[in-house]
């Protein structure tokens, strides 16, 4: 993710802000230019941006930024955004949380947070992304549910553009002992949102096209019973060898759940490498046999063994320095040769599929 800075003080500030930390100026995220814009009161509900592109456009804050207090996003004060009352990245979301519930709004906020982050790597790829409203047929919609005492979980998943995702996630003390009861090295809200977004693109750009046979010589036959394999998986766990194969134990389950956590790893690497370049973060070591890092080639032009030497070293850092901290590592996982073919497929199905 790029830098962002107050368009009033030049503060540097970022995606989540609704102010500016040093001058006070109201902060919002315009998702039509993908930037973040100062702004000064205009009256009537309707505020003037700053930036320098803006040229004084009026715009009005989304109601789940105005009312909600769960979003940062504007929208444009002209006749084509007229009749719209959420901002891009809401309009992606058709089921909220039971707000009677006090703690269920700061889930939504963090769940809004981690989808707002996802759409925007997903616009910075250049991937197709239309809302449901826009594409019935093939547009993408969030459900954000809890379970309901009724003995009936909530499962986080996707069914044909639908991304159903359970609150509880957003519960930090949950989340990590679900993460322990399952052995899992990293489980986080944006990654399931990362991870469930490659279900659908998996629907979208590989299944049906030429790229299908390339991804069962890879991932394997998704042919294969899927809830078959998956009871077989909480029965008798991954196979021994599974991390010669897979990025994870999770992957092992099915070629689906290969291809998702391989996706999710992808937007992992793009996403960290672009806020790096963005930071002008570098490695520069006495010795030349410790890692390097010093290109800042935009990630949307690189190619993958670019990539992945700068993910190679980037990882290396990133992981001292949370150690440094006594924090687990920010990246734990192992990336065996067919793990990287399999990014590197990712990687060449998302460039042909990106959009101008």
């Amino acid at each position: 993710m790029k830098t962002f800075h107050c368009d009033h003080c030049n503060q540097l500030v970022f995606f989540e802000n609704d102010r500016c930390e040093r001058c006070d100026s109201r902060l919002g995220y315009v998702p039509q230019s993908g930037e973040m814009h100062a702004f000064e009161d205009a009256g009537e509900g309707r505020w003037r941006s700053l930036h320098a592109d803006a040229q004084g456009a009026l715009f009005r804050q989304c109601h789940n930024y105005a009312v909600e207090n769960v979003c940062n996003g504007m929208i444009p004060d002209d006749e084509a955004h007229a009749a719209d009352t959420l901002c891009r990245a809401c309009q992606y979301t058709r089921t909220i949380p039971d707000l009677t519930r006090p703690e269920n709004r700061l889930y939504w906020y963090r769940l809004e947070v981690a989808k707002r982050r996802l759409l925007y790597t997903l616009d910075a790829l250049g991937l197709p992304l239309k809302t449901r409203t826009e594409d019935p047929e093939n547009g993408l919609q969030f459900e954000f549910l809890e379970a309901m005492g009724d003995g009936q979980p909530v499962l986080t998943g996707h069914d044909h553009g639908l991304i159903t995702m359970n609150i509880a996630e957003a519960d930090d003390a949950h989340r990590e002992s679900t993460r322990v009861s399952l052995h899992e090295p990293y489980r986080t809200l944006l990654g399931h949102f990362r991870h469930e977004v490659g279900h659908y693109y998996f629907d979208r750009l590989v299944a049906g096209t030429r790229w299908l046979e390339p991804f069962r010589a890879r991932f394997g036959d998704e042919r294969a019973d899927y809830a078959a394999a998956l009871a077989a998986h909480y029965a008798d766990g991954p196979a021994p060898d599974w991390a010669e194969r897979h990025v994870s134990a999770y992957a092992s389950v099915h070629p689906w759940e290969d291809w998702a956590e391989t996706w999710a790893h992808y937007l992992h690497l793009v996403d960290t490498l672009d806020t790096a370049a963005a930071c002008g973060l570098a490695l520069l070591p006495d010795s030349p046999d410790e890692p390097v890092l010093n290109d800042q080639t935009p990630v949307d032009e690189a190619s993958f063994d670019n990539l992945k030497a700068r993910w190679f070293a980037l990882t290396y850092a990133l992981n001292s320095l949370n150690r440094s901290l006594g924090m687990p590592d920010g990246y734990p996982f192992a990336l065996p040769s067919p793990v990287i073919d399999k990014l590197r497929f990712v990687h060449r199905v998302i460039s042909a599929a990106a959009q101008p």
